[in-house]
């Protein structure tokens, strides 16, 4: 299981118990449950989004529990699969703020990670119907240590963060080279409180511009 430089930055990480018991516990939870997403797809957002490639990074909570829509990208489902709501709301902040229509597309972001915007979650797994239901199992610890890779790296990144959860990542973003971005979460119950309207997607290409990285194209088609 290769991801590119992640693969040797977290090889120490992968060796901690905490880890171990994640993989052990994890184990016997695809054999008693349903767990999105597959376990080929855990990892998705590093293996699309190498170490040295980040110009952003957008923070999710858990996977989708929903059949067919987790695929290891925070927010994105695959092609063929509804846009859930907090997605449409993503896309519709995008066509107000920078003027790109993704609405009539589909709601696959790959193309976004491969451009080089890190999808992560905070957990990376869910058991089906049951949200937040690894929370606390230790993909915590995970994806905190790769924030906190990122944190190290010298070559600025924009963290877009959204919703309580997201922003409690801050205090790990302490270099000054770093952007961070801070709104309410895109989802129906909060997008209003300040999610849109929040322009993070032009103020990210104008960070990254300013910095002489290429900026982002938010389209997905």
């Amino acid at each position: 299981m290769k991801f590119n430089e992640w693969d040797d930055i977290l090889t120490d990480e992968f060796r901690k118990d905490y880890f171990i018991n994640l993989a052990k516990y994890l184990k016997n939870e695809y054999r008693a449950h349903t767990i999105y997403p597959k376990k080929e797809d855990i990892f998705n957002a590093l293996k699309y989004t190498s170490y040295n490639n980040v110009k952003a990074v957008i923070i999710g909570q858990d996977p989708y529990h929903g059949e067919g829509q987790a695929h290891g990208l925070c927010f994105s489902v695959k092609k063929g699969v509804t846009p859930p709501p907090s997605l449409v709301n993503i896309f519709k902040e995008i066509k107000d703020d920078v003027g790109i229509d993704n609405t009539k597309s589909h709601g696959e972001l790959t193309k976004w990670a491969e451009d080089g915007v890190l999808l992560l979650n905070t957990v990376l797994t869910v058991r089906e119907g049951q949200a937040n239901s690894h929370k606390g199992i230790g993909w915590e610890t995970f994806t905190d240590s790769i924030i906190s890779h990122l944190n190290t790296r010298g070559k600025p990144i924009v963290f877009l963060l959204w919703g309580n959860n997201a922003k409690a990542k801050a205090n790990l973003i302490t270099n000054p080279n770093h952007k961070i971005l801070t709104a309410a979460h895109p989802s129906p119950l909060s997008a209003f409180n300040g999610f849109f309207g929040c322009r993070h997607f032009s103020k990210t290409n104008e960070f990254l511009r300013k910095n002489g990285i290429e900026e982002i194209d938010w389209s997905i088609s």
